[in-house]
């Protein structure tokens, strides 16, 4: 068994704007196949987020040799799920979830409201065939109690209808151990995120070292204010454990793939999926 790479296209997201099929060109010619999609403006289409129609999407895939295997879609609301299942049924894609939820988390009976949401939200899916997953930051390591908010998400929806796609970066911005995260949720866990951490960073690996107050709330004003571009470097270049992330996420039986993301680079955008996807190929257990 092998993890098979795959790139969020959130890390080529300026690229895309720009030229959305020629972008993806060159994101099969950097080699990836597999790609999850990130729409974090639904005005412009309820799929991908780029203005563009299902079918085209389709066909440009196709003829690329690519597959999606994954979306993050914002907002999402019950009211509003349906074009969006319309339009990734048409991609093939069975697998659509919330990546960028800053809310913030005031206490447990909010976090409770919220996850009331996402059982909504997962039921949806599941009638399409579909599953309802949920991408992490760090402030769901925030606790509340004697619990994380992570853990409260979990205790609080259907398993059968709130899965997790666990970003290990973030996990240990919020000095958590991946690979432990990866064994208590392997039955919960759909995808794995994957980014890297500079040798050189300006800031500690772990925010609420003295970074970020652990008891303030986190919003997405506070949380953008607090990431600096330069604690992220090409995946495969930096410093997280990601070989025995790997390993460990070859033991979660639903875990496909492992997604490489970047949210910052100071390269151009198509030659930081190039370096990642070199510098990936040195680990063992995946696949390109």
């Amino acid at each position: 068994m092998a993890l098979k790479v795959g790139i969020q296209l959130y890390s080529v997201r300026q690229s895309l704007m720009k030229d959305p099929y020629g972008t993806l060109a060159k994101v099969a010619e950097a080699g990836y196949k597999f790609v999850e999609a990130a729409n974090h403006d639904s005005t412009t289409d309820p799929g991908v987020g780029f203005g563009v129609p299902a079918e085209t999407m389709k066909k440009s895939l196709d003829d690329l040799g690519m597959s999606i295997v994954g979306s993050h879609v914002h907002p999402l609301e019950p009211e509003r799920l349906a074009e969006v299942l319309d339009y990734h049924e048409v991609l093939g894609n069975k697998q659509i979830g919330v990546g960028i939820a800053f809310f913030p988390y005031n206490d447990v009976d909010s976090i409770k409201r919220t996850c009331e949401t996402y059982n909504q939200l997962g039921a949806l899916c599941k009638e399409r065939g579909m599953r309802f997953y949920y991408h992490n930051h760090y402030q769901e390591f925030q606790v509340f109690g004697d619990k994380t908010v992570l853990d409260h998400m979990m205790e609080n929806t259907d398993p059968e209808l709130v899965f997790l796609e666990l970003d290990t970066y973030w996990a240990m911005r919020a000095g958590e151990d991946p690979v432990e995260l990866i064994e208590k949720y392997k039955d919960r866990l759909v995808l794995l995120h994957q980014k890297d951490f500079p040798a050189d960073a300006p800031q500690p690996l772990v925010v609420f070292d003295n970074l970020v107050d652990p008891n303030q709330e986190i919003g997405m004003e506070a949380f953008v204010n607090v990431v600096d571009p330069l604690t992220f470097t090409e995946i495969g270049t930096g410093t997280l454990p990601i070989q025995d992330i790997i390993n460990a996420g070859l033991k979660a039986p639903h875990v496909e793939y492992i997604i490489l993301e970047q949210d910052h680079t100071q390269l151009d955008e198509i030659e930081s999926i190039k370096t990642s996807m070199e510098a990936f190929k040195k680990f063992s257990g995946i696949v390109i």
